[in-house]
């Protein structure tokens, strides 16, 4: 079942389209991924689908009938944008939302408990949000997004400020609720974590979709002919006619192979002057992808 439909949707600011005519569809048990650079319309789209603004023109769909704000509290939503009381203790913070979303206190305080635990900040429950680190405050947002357990839910830029452990801690939740059959929406530029994670996306630019679909589906378009070494020795086999362009690193490189060449020539190549410890043949990142539908890169 799609829990959102988007249909044709676009706005406008002044003369600023920051949403052109864009559709897209989110299944329950699904984690899909809204991605583009910065300025792509990414957070436009997640306002109008959820009210905070309204289309110039298409139409939204939420739980299978159009959208309506009496269907809100099935949503959770993470804004990049943060908004925590500094001078709030973390769990009069997370009691006084989780009361905002429809729960008692005493719901609230028992949930909010919870999932400190989980998130491995109990230790911060009584401490002002201004005496947190920006990861800590991120991860009261993200347990204030979940506590009135939401069907759908939707985050924007959701690993910001965290460290590799935290953001490792955080993409586990993510794939549970996912299994627990929540639907998931995030948006970022980082699309080495929407390729670990979505199972569909949609790559925005000016406003526009460029490319969407499921993810085995639209990384199967492109041709696998990028391939990853490891090695010790002598490097002169990146410049060997059959690559494109290459990365090297310290006993490391990443080639893109010429349109119809054959890695097995690559391969010999580097065995005449190199121990090879790995050699693989592998499809395009996502990223790459992007870059060579829009011609740069989604962090700019």
């Amino acid at each position: 079942m799609n829990l959102v439909e988007l249909n044709q949707i676009s706005k406008t600011y002044d003369t600023k389209v920051a949403v052109d005519a864009l559709s897209l569809q989110i299944e329950a048990g699904k984690m899909f991924g809204l991605l583009g650079p910065n300025g792509a319309g990414k957070t436009s789209t997640i306002r109008m689908m959820i009210g905070i603004t309204l289309p110039d023109s298409g139409s939204v769909t939420l739980f299978g009938q159009p959208f309506s704000r009496k269907d809100l509290p099935r949503v959770g939503y993470l804004p990049e944008e943060r908004g925590l009381y500094k001078k709030m203790k973390v769990i009069d913070q997370l009691v006084f939302l989780g009361q905002l979303h429809g729960l008692d206190a005493t719901q609230a305080k028992t949930r909010a408990h919870q999932w400190c635990e989980r998130l491995q900040i109990l230790d911060a429950i009584e401490l002002k949000t201004e005496e947190l680190s920006k990861g800590m405050q991120q991860k009261i947002q993200f347990i204030s997004t979940l506590l009135h357990e939401p069907e759908l839910i939707i985050m924007d830029e959701p690993f910001s400020g965290l460290d590799p452990v935290n953001t490792q801690l955080l993409q586990e939740t993510l794939l549970e609720l996912k299994n627990a059959g929540k639907a998931i929406l995030f948006s970022t530029h980082r699309m080495d974590q929407v390729e670990k994670l979505c199972d569909s996306i949609c790559l925005i630019d000016g406003g526009k979709a460029v490319l969407s679909g499921g993810m085995r589906e639209l990384k199967s378009r492109y041709p696998r002919n990028h391939v990853v070494i490891d090695f010790e020795g002598d490097n002169s086999f990146v410049r060997h006619p059959v690559v494109a362009e290459y990365k090297a690193f310290a006993g490391h490189v990443e080639i893109r192979l010429r349109d119809g060449a054959d890695a097995q020539d690559l391969l010999r190549a580097a065995l005449q002057n190199a121990k090879i410890y790995k050699f693989e043949l592998i499809e395009p990142s996502l990223e790459e992808i992007f870059i060579r539908t829009v011609g740069r890169r989604v962090d700019a």
